[in-house]
């Protein structure tokens, strides 16, 4: 298959896309956003719990 060839076949394959609205992409990437902040809150907060609970424990 040459480069060509293969540029063509994308460019076809490309509009049998259903591509998002405006509206859904903003949608879409504003959970994303919101999702991986909770995401690392959560995470953050098992940390600090773990951090302070081998603090406590086992180091002294």
């Amino acid at each position: 298959m040459s480069f060509i060839n293969y540029i063509k076949e994308s460019k076809g394959e490309l509009s049998h896309v259903t591509w998002p609205t405006r509206r859904q992409a903003i949608t879409f990437t504003v959970l994303v956003i919101v999702l991986s902040v909770l995401t690392s809150i959560y995470l953050g907060a098992f940390d600090t719990f773990f951090t302070t609970l081998i603090k406590k424990f086992i180091i002294k």
